[in-house]
């Protein structure tokens, strides 16, 4: 098995201990934490490093300019990066966050995982309030 997939797999498994995980044929899981859809794609930037990357999609067709609300989230945040896109239905909002994974063992990655998906959803939960 080479590193991405390890990498994957111990995300997968990390995963499956709080959701239920899809694995598409390319490896990448997807699931979802409440209302917040999220993938994870693994790659081999460099022999040794290989990185897993999160996203979640936060809110979508979202009315209105939320650009200073996200830019002034943006900063209290850890995990993750927030991202605005504008649509012809509105904008959509996104949290990433990309990290090495070599050598992660299921149990702290589901830890990092849930921090960053937690985040997601509590900035679903501020937007939808707005």
């Amino acid at each position: 098995m080479n590193a991405t997939a390890e990498a994957l797999d111990a995300a997968r498994t990390a995963l499956e201990l709080f959701h239920d995980v899809a694995v598409d044929d390319d490896g990448a899981l997807s699931f979802r934490h409440g209302d917040v859809p999220c993938a994870v794609q693994g790659m081999e930037l460099a022999d040794g490093l290989t990185v897993l990357s999160l996203t979640c999609v936060v809110a979508w067709d979202l009315p209105g300019d939320i650009s200073a609300y996200v830019a002034e989230r943006a900063g209290q945040g850890m995990f993750g990066t927030l991202g605005v896109i504008r649509t012809d239905r509105g904008t959509d909002v996104t949290l990433r966050y990309a990290f090495p994974a070599d050598g992660l063992k299921p149990e702290p990655l589901s830890t990092l995982l849930m921090l960053v998906v937690s985040t997601a959803s509590q900035v679903r939960g501020e937007l939808l309030a707005l």
